[in-house]
């Protein structure tokens, strides 16, 4: 019998941005809820496809899990774990990698972007990761993955290996479906046409929800809009006015027509502090619990290590009957 079974995973970069919650965490809080079997997973594996300094990538664990945490996710009804401290993760990589083609992860934008900053042409691990993140859904068959727009190619890497696996060695893996995140894409507040990302050199272009109230204040004060004073939603020719309409909806429940309706009147210097405010609200208590859970990093440690026991627990069964199909045992 096929059970629902969601899963996800977020990269350890510390504390979340704005686009991070709304795209992301803030809809693993909704999944929680509606699901009987969910797995949440901080990425480490995955970081490394990006340099990082040991110390570094500990202390970012710590704080991706403290953060998390703070915003609602909560290890009763999930599962929640670091992804390293499960092996079969990486074991079922190099199965699932001897059934994927070159070409294919080769024509994935994310490798031919990321590539460019790396010196050395990009890494295997870089080039291969897509395949971690089909084991990293498939070890648990898997049933539903919440993705945001620029993960849709990935994940329909991982429908294809799912699906040359089960025609190779019989009916297998369920193919996993999409969960598409309702809310916009949230865009740097610097430049409209990109997405927050917490690596942008410009610092008044991402919000992260640690920032104290004032910085809020300062990086939407400073958000680059247009020449037109009206609240209008028009991401086309209005894209950063339409960003800020955007981070309003998500933040306040609203939807777009209704933020736009109790907008009129508001010319976009003002309106800007309206959305700063709910913004400066909504993360006010969330900052505060990161704050106390940063401070008991054994209580972190624990929670990791448990869901890394529970996971493990789930996955090994699975993984068994994969090395039987393949001839291992």
């Amino acid at each position: 019998m096929v059970v629902d079974r969601i899963f996800s995973g977020i990269q350890p970069t510390g504390t979340p941005h704005l686009g991070n919650y709304l795209g992301a965490i803030q809809n693993w809080v909704n999944l929680q809820e509606e699901y009987s079997s969910v797995l949440y997973s901080i990425m480490d594996m995955h970081s490394l496809t990006m340099p990082k300094e040991p110390a570094l990538l500990r202390q970012n664990i710590l704080d991706t899990t403290a953060a998390i945490l703070a915003c609602g996710i909560d290890p009763k009804k999930c599962f929640l774990f670091r992804q390293s401290l499960v092996p079969e993760h990486a074991e079922l990589a190099w199965i699932l990698g001897c059934i994927t083609n070159v070409p294919r992860l080769l024509r994935l934008p994310q490798w031919k972007m990321k590539r460019a900053s790396q010196s050395n042409g990009g890494t295997v691990g870089l080039l291969t990761y897509p395949v971690l993140q089909a084991a990293d859904i498939l070890l648990y068959k898997s049933t539903h993955v919440p993705v945001g727009e620029d993960q849709v190619l990935h994940l329909e890497l991982a429908q294809d290996i799912a699906q040359h696996f089960n025609k190779k060695y019989g009916e297998f893996f369920p193919v996993p479906k999409a969960i598409l995140s309702t809310t916009k894409k949230i865009k740097s507040l610097r430049d409209p046409t990109v997405k927050m990302s917490k690596s942008d050199t410009q610092k008044l272009a991402t919000v992260n929800i640690v920032d104290s109230p004032d910085e809020i204040v300062l990086k939407f004060r400073k958000a680059v809009t247009d020449f037109t004073s009206e609240v209008t939603y028009d991401p086309a020719s209005r894209p950063g006015v339409s960003n800020l309409v955007s981070i309003h909806s998500a933040v306040s429940g609203l939807s777009i027509e209704e933020v736009l309706h109790q907008s009129v009147g508001l010319d976009t210097a003002h309106y800007k502090m309206v959305v700063a405010e709910s913004v400066i609200q909504k993360f006010a208590p969330i900052r505060n619990e990161i704050k106390k859970l940063q401070e008991d990093k054994a209580h972190l440690i624990q929670v990791l290590e448990a869901g890394a026991e529970k996971a493990k627990e789930l996955a090994t069964p699975i993984y068994q009957e994969i090395r039987r199909l393949v001839g291992f045992q």
